[in-house]
């Protein structure tokens, strides 16, 4: 059981490094490039990336590693995490609510809406304004709950 455990808290702390490492790349470099944009070009640019990102290895390591964390907090419940359990258990926890969570319920509403408007229209412009301030903040955070949850689970894994 140690085995598997070990295991699943490695991978899942490489799932929430590999998450938290493309969410900081939107907050630090792309979002300000697209804001650079012309509006029409910079919807453009995130409505295909709203797209691309929808792929098989992207939702692996997304559901993937949430998958993982929920097993790790059953894994606790039942007793398989002795030593630093408590650490796993906040690491999961961030992972699920700071990225899933904030992932579902803030920033896809946000894409969905995005991608409902055309690129060259005045509606899309101003709406354009508002998504990369908020959007990116949203990120911040998804970005900052990345971070720790993979510092959470590190520390757990060391006990």
């Amino acid at each position: 059981m140690e085995r598997i455990v070990n295991a699943t808290l490695f991978l899942t702390a490489l799932g929430s490094g590999l998450i938290a490492g493309l969410f900081f790349i939107f907050s630090v470099c792309i979002m300000t490039a697209l804001g650079r944009l012309t509006p029409a070009s910079g919807i453009a640019a995130m409505q295909s990336i709203n797209v691309v990102i929808l792929n098989g290895i992207f939702l692996s390591v997304f559901i993937g590693t949430a998958v993982l964390c929920l097993a790790l907090i059953a894994a606790w419940f039942l007793g398989g995490v002795p030593s630093g359990g408590l650490l796993v258990v906040a690491g999961s926890l961030l992972y699920l609510a700071g990225i899933i969570g904030v992932t579902m319920f803030v920033n896809v509403p946000m894409n969905d809406a995005l991608m409902a408007v055309s690129p060259d229209s005045s509606e899309g412009a101003a709406l354009w304004k508002d998504y990369l301030v908020n959007w990116t903040m949203w990120n911040h955070v998804r970005t900052i709950a990345g971070i720790g949850s993979l510092g959470l689970l590190i520390l757990g894994f060391r006990g």
